[in-house]
């Protein structure tokens, strides 16, 4: 009993079983990729026009992008604490909305529709906040595999709860706002204790990376049984039974990680540390930790001043005579600053760490905040807006367009961040080569949209999520390459301001504005419909999005420019910082 009472003692602890935990987690927590599926419904219910759609979808955005509260309060409060307030959040905040579409509960105004979407979507953050930086903890040396994992599976949640729902067969549509409010509540609560720090630097193995490819493996599978299960339902009507099996199917694959914990845990003898090893690898962190504060102790700036001062025929010497080059040089310049002799300037180089006062007057800082904007401003204006987009042109059910899209979401942030990592390592260019690419694929969906041709719905919302997931697998990681770690927290979300400014600019004044203007002389022409009939205005025809959704792929283009424009800025700094990777 002893024996197993240890083993227990020791699975309840493994790392792997919090970074399940989060998957699970996160598979529930990107509400907000399902506002395109929930906006037709409030609209219907509440008899709003395209404009106050879109001021709830950016009062959406905000909610899911403003998360200083919880990057603040993440250092203070334990991890079950900021489970239960983000649980706490969506709950009221969604449960109430359901209330008020289902007649339950008054209609509010809409400033106050915009406070309870945004109240109930910011609980979102607080899931991420505590997802990332709990797993970052536990996998420190991991933590490329780690983050983009994670925010894979949130892409993936709309399709996930948007499968739960075609299951449940509900006449009212309003039960996915239901499904929303309640499901990542309980998962939250449910997992609130076992996700958490647990000393993963001490459980550091050599089948780390045998099981970063089996969740990477379960990944893939999982987008790839999603698409079919989708476009089948799609195609074919499909009876109770096959759909629950499916759904079943669905929680086997979700639920298939666990293996790794229980396998590390109970039938490997290699991979269960005893005692004297884990105080031996305790010791480890303590060193690198010194080792690292040493490095933030020094004059990291002397680099920078040996990057300026070296000869310019350095670069041809071989590696090993550069690197005896450049630390007599640095030798040098810090003696120098001791005796006064030289001035080190206080003012840090890209590449170095940089603060977010810093970064904001650097033209590239903001040349990448403005391509961010412009290329995932317009994916989301997409994203929020499908419900309409599809039913314009003649499809009545528009949930798997939604789910399509957060998966194809999820595919980008896993591809994106996989092929950016092979241009800087491997050509030793930036990242943003990836991004110019990723930016053309969402100008030529947004194209598609416009001219509506049959079947562009199904490779417009390919083309849009996949390149809308890759901007925030390749951005962060560029930022952070750029302007340092020591300070990322503060840039990334500064970055995250650019998402619902997008949204802004493209869903609130261009595409709402078109969209009403063609419902209102649609109904002009109809006899006996007029600016006096009842209900909210609705467009149909290719016409509803096809100006907003051609100025959409022209910003896209400029998106691309801009991100060239950074290729070239930046490419003599990718050339110095991976050129010793190469």
């Amino acid at each position: 009993m002893g024996v197993v009472a240890e083993r227990l003692r020791a699975f309840s602890t493994n790392r792997w079983l919090v970074f399940v935990a989060a998957m699970w987690l996160q598979s529930m927590a990107g509400i907000g990729y399902l506002f395109g599926a929930i906006s037709p419904v409030v609209k219907d219910a509440l008899g709003y026009n395209q404009r106050q759609v879109a001021a709830l979808g950016i009062a959406k955005d905000l909610g899911d992008c403003v998360g200083f509260l919880a990057g603040s309060l993440s250092a203070m409060l334990p991890p079950w604490a900021m489970l239960l307030i983000g649980a706490v959040q969506n709950f009221l905040g969604y449960g109430w909305l359901w209330l008020i579409v289902t007649k339950q509960a008054p209609a509010l105004p809409l400033s106050m529709m915009c406070v309870l979407i945004f109240f109930g979507t910011n609980g979102e953050t607080y899931f991420n906040t505590t997802s990332l930086v709990t797993c970052i903890q536990n996998f420190p040396k991991s933590r490329g595999p780690t983050v983009g994992i994670l925010k894979g599976f949130a892409g993936l949640s709309s399709a996930i709860l948007t499968q739960l729902y075609a299951v449940i067969h509900a006449p009212d549509h309003a039960t996915l706002i239901f499904m929303v409010a309640v499901g990542p509540s309980l998962v939250a609560l449910g997992l609130m204790f076992v996700i958490r720090p647990v000393g993963g630097h001490r459980q550091v193995r050599a089948s780390d990376n045998n099981s970063f490819m089996f969740i990477y493996t379960i990944c893939l599978l999982l987008a790839s049984y999603l698409v079919g299960v989708m476009l089948v339902q799609d195609f074919l009507e499909l009876s109770d039974d096959v759909a629950t099996s499916l759904t079943v199917i669905l929680f086997i694959l979700l639920i298939l990680p666990i293996a790794i914990p229980v396998t590390l845990t109970f039938f490997s003898k290699n991979e269960y540390p005893s005692s004297v090893e884990e105080a031996l690898l305790s010791e480890s962190p303590k060193g690198q930790a010194s080792t690292s504060e040493e490095r933030e102790d020094q004059p990291e700036l002397i680099l920078s001043e040996v990057e300026e001062e070296k000869p310019k025929d350095m670069d041809l010497l071989s590696p090993s005579e550069r690197r005896k080059k450049i630390a007599k040089l640095q030798a040098r310049l810090v003696q120098a600053a001791a005796r006064g002799g030289v001035r080190i300037r206080q003012r840090p180089h890209r590449g170095d760490n940089f603060t977010l006062m810093q970064a904001l007057v650097k033209a590239d800082f903001w040349l990448i905040w403005l391509s961010l904007l412009l290329g995932s401003g317009s994916g989301l204006t997409v994203i929020d807006n499908l419900g309409q987009m599809s039913q314009a042109v003649g499809y009545i059910d528009v949930h798997n367009f939604v789910s399509l899209t957060s998966i194809w979401n999820f595919l980008g942030r896993v591809g994106g961040g996989y092929f950016s990592e092979i241009i800087v390592r491997e050509r030793t260019y930036p990242r943003h080569v990836a991004l110019a690419l990723a930016q053309l694929l969402m100008a030529a969906g947004h194209f598609l949209f416009a001219m509506s041709w049959p079947g562009t719905m199904y490779m417009g919302t390919f083309l849009v999520g996949l390149g809308y997931g890759a901007h925030w697998a390749i951005v962060p990681a560029a930022v952070s390459e750029l302007f340092g770690v020591k300070h990322f927290g503060a840039m990334y979300n500064f970055l995250t301001v650019a998402n619902p400014t997008g949204s802004l600019i493209f869903s609130g004044l261009i595409a709402s504005t078109f969209y009403d203007y063609e419902a209102e002389k649609q109904a002009q022409m109809l006899p006996g419909m007029g600016l006096l009939a009842e209900g909210p205005l609705k467009c149909e025809g290719a016409v509803c999005f096809f100006v907003s959704s051609l100025i959409m792929s022209a910003f896209c283009v400029v998106g691309a420019g801009l991100s060239l424009v950074i290729v070239y800025r930046t490419k003599r700094v990718y050339s110095r910082l991976y050129r010793s990777v190469r």
